[in-house]
Order: C-alpha cells, then sequence, then structure tokens
C-alpha cells in the first residue's frame, strides 16, 4: 500500500499515547451512547405508537381527517362502511373498535384498558393465540387477553379468569401474543365488536375505523378518492405509521425533546474530541516537524492524520454501538416496559455525526500541522 508506512507511523503515535488516546474514545464513545440512547428512545416510542396498525394488519385504513394516532380514533357513522363495500376496486371492508375502558378485577381493584372490538364475521385483525382456541371470542362474554408488557396488570389472567367491565361479565378465553406492544401503558383485550359496542360507553357512531383492501395497488388512488369525496381519508398502513410519526415528532414535546438531548451529545462529543485531538497534535507538532525533516510531504501528513482521526472515530463508535446494545438488552430483561430500540436509521445518524466529528477534529488538526516549517524544530 502507498501510504501503508506513514499511516503505521500515525498509529503508533496515536496508541503509544495512551491519556490522550483514553480522552478521545471516551468522548466519542459517550458521544455515541448518548445520541444512540436518545434516537432509540424515540424509536421504541414510534414502534409502539403503530402497535395498532402494525398488530392489526390492515392494508387501508379509512378514518376522520382529524386523526392523529391510531389511539385516538373519531367515530365513523354506519352509513359509511356500506358506502365503502360498494366502491369500485374494495375487496372487502370491515368495521373495527379500539377503545378504552376501566375494568373491575377479582381483587376488587380497578385497570384501565384498551378494547379492541373485532368484525363479527371475519375477525379480521385478530391476534396469534399463546392459550385458547379463536371460536371461543363467540361464546358469552368472552375475551382474549395480550401477554405483553402489560400483562401483569390484570393480576395474572389466565383461561377463565373473570371481571367486571361496565357491569358486564367478562372471561378471559384465550391468551395472545402481539408483534408490539402498546405505548400507552394499559392491557390490551380483543373481543367481537357487538361486544365491545355493548360493553364500552359510546357515541351514536361506533366505527373506530373501516379497514380495506383493495383488489390490487393500482385501485387504491381511486379508493381515496372516492373516500374523500365523503369527506373521510383513507390511508395505506406505511401513511397512517408516517402519520403517527409526524404527530409524535412535531406536534408533542417528545421530537423537540429528543432533538435536543442528541444535539447536546453531538456537542459534547465534538467538544471533547476535538479539544482532546487538537491538544494531542499539538503535542506531537516536533515529530510531525521531523516527518517533513526526512522527506515527508503534506498530502502524506494529512493522510496521517485522517487516519488517526477515523481510527479514534471508528473505534468510539463501535464501543458506544455496543455499549448501548448492551445497556438496552440489559434493561429490556429487567423491564419489559422499556421502548427504546435500535433501527438502521439511528445507527446511520450516530454514523453521520461520528463522521462529522472526525471530519471537525481532523481540520482543526490538518491545518496547524500543514503550518509547521521543517527548521522550526532545530531553532533554538
Amino acid at each position: 500500500m502507498k501510504y501503508s508506512g506513514i499511516l503505521r507511523i500515525g498509529f503508533k503515535l496515536l496508541v503509544n499515547d495512551k491519556a490522550k488516546f483514553s480522552a478521545l474514545l471516551i468522548g466519542i464513545t459517550f458521544a455515541v451512547f448518548l445520541m444512540m440512547q436518545m434516537t432509540a428512545m424515540f424509536a421504541g416510542i414510534l414502534n409502539r405508537a403503530y402497535s395498532n396498525v402494525t398488530n392489526i394488519g390492515a392494508r387501508m385504513w379509512i378514518m376522520d381527517p382529524a386523526v392523529n394516532t391510531a389511539s385516538s380514533a373519531i367515530p365513523l357513522p354506519d352509513y359509511l362502511l356500506d358506502a365503502v363495500r360498494s366502491m369500485d376496486g374494495v375487496r372487502y371492508a370491515v368495521p373495527i373498535f379500539i377503545g378504552g375502558a376501566q375494568v373491575r378485577l377479582e381483587s376488587g381493584t380497578y385497570q384501565g384498558i384498551t378494547v379492541v372490538g373485532l368484525d363479527d364475521t371475519s375477525l379480521f385483525g385478530r391476534p396469534e393465540l399463546e392459550q385458547g382456541k379463536i371460536e371461543d371470542i363467540y361464546a358469552d362474554n368472552s375475551f382474549f387477553v395480550v401477554n405483553d408488557a402489560e400483562f401483569d396488570k390484570l393480576e395474572h389472567p389466565k383461561i377463565g379468569t373473570t371481571f367486571e367491565l361496565n357491569d358486564h361479565r367478562g372471561v378471559i378465553v384465550g391468551i395472545a401474543k402481539v408483534a408490539s406492544n402498546g405505548l400507552n401503558g394499559v392491557p390490551t383485550l380483543y373481543t367481537t365488536y357487538s361486544r365491545a359496542i355493548e360493553y364500552v360507553p359510546t357515541t351514536r357512531f361506533t366505527i373506530s375505523y373501516v379497514l380495506l383492501q383493495a383488489k390490487n395497488d393500482a385501485a387504491i388512488a381511486g379508493i381515496k378518492r372516492q373516500v374523500a369525496a365523503l369527506g373521510y381519508v383513507a390511508l395505506t398502513n406505511v401513511e397512517f405509521n408516517s402519520r403517527i410519526s409526524d404527530y409524535y415528532t412535531y406536534q408533542t414535546g417528545i421530537g423537540t425533546n429528543i432533538l435536543m438531548m442528541t444535539v447536546i451529545s453531538f456537542l459534547v462529543g465534538l467538544s471533547i474530541s476535538g479539544q482532546t485531538f487538537y491538544s494531542f497534535i499539538l503535542e506531537n507538532l516536533e515529530k510531525f516537524g521531523a516527518l517533513k525533516a526526512i522527506g515527508a510531504k503534506g498530502r502524506e501528513l494529512v493522510y496521517m492524520i485522517l487516519f488517526m482521526a477515523t481510527f479514534t472515530a471508528m473505534t468510539g463508535f463501535g464501543l458506544g454501538i455496543g455499549l448501548v446494545t448492551l445497556m438496552i438488552t440489559i434493561t429490556r430483561s429487567r423491564l419489559p416496559n422499556y421502548a427504546a430500540m435500535i433501527t438502521f436509521w439511528n445507527l446511520g445518524l450516530a454514523f453521520g455525526m461520528v463522521v462529522v466529528i472526525a471530519a471537525i477534529s481532523s481540520w482543526f488538526g490538518v491545518r496547524r500541522v500543514l503550518k509547521i516549517e521543517p527548521f522550526d524544530i532545530f531553532r533554538g
């Protein structure tokens, strides 16, 4: 390799100064850890905010234009379901109910829950059962309980466990699992649509969303126009998730706070690594001058500094990712409600910020080294 010799010298120069090298690694590792932790928490929050969309699995959702999240449905009139079923391009459409309620447990305590009412005929959106049979949902007073992070709040229910919901008796006939836990910290119960609207007080309109499947992708645009003509909005599951993401990012304090903490983490890492790396360059000016004196070109010194900064940044990046992964893994094993998760976009964001840290640190070092004249090290 053309520059292998000069890069090897730079590597030895870097790691031999253990104090400065350790300070650089600690600064970048700490910055990456904070950036990843903040963005991982936000990714976890968004993932749980999508939980109803993910768990139900509908391709398209029809809703009131004012709806921002799946948990804040605005009831739709019954005629809308009939209108959607008669639209061109619609293969099938079903109603779903999503609402909140309070249940009285066998111990006498009350617990908030989310009730999901599935279409009586198709049970579209039903969860996968761990225990029980799907047909048991049609028995009197029957509910499925989701075995997620909030499961224990219902006092460890089993098949046959009873509870009271608005003076109605409820019975657990199945224990289900879903792909994503909810965001609101309450247990989830599934039942039929007719039972849900009977047990949970509602307005005169009872449909939370109309779920539909288009005959093909080409029909989606036409369905959206027909629904818009009725004064409502039809969104694909991806578009609905995007709307939920925009709501939590821009219309609540969550996105702003996470952004501020991420920027602060970046500035902390930049200040620590930049100052330490520049101090390292100043302390080794004589060595760089000596390299120039024996024939090293400015371009070779630039490559050396870029290599040193990049090596330190990538090592710190790896350590920071490993540290945050370890923390998330341990915390999840102890706290099921912990929502942080690592995704490609927060990995990419952290990597981009580390590259910026390395670039700015290198820039200051390169400027200083290029001004060195070989005779300066022999002066005096």
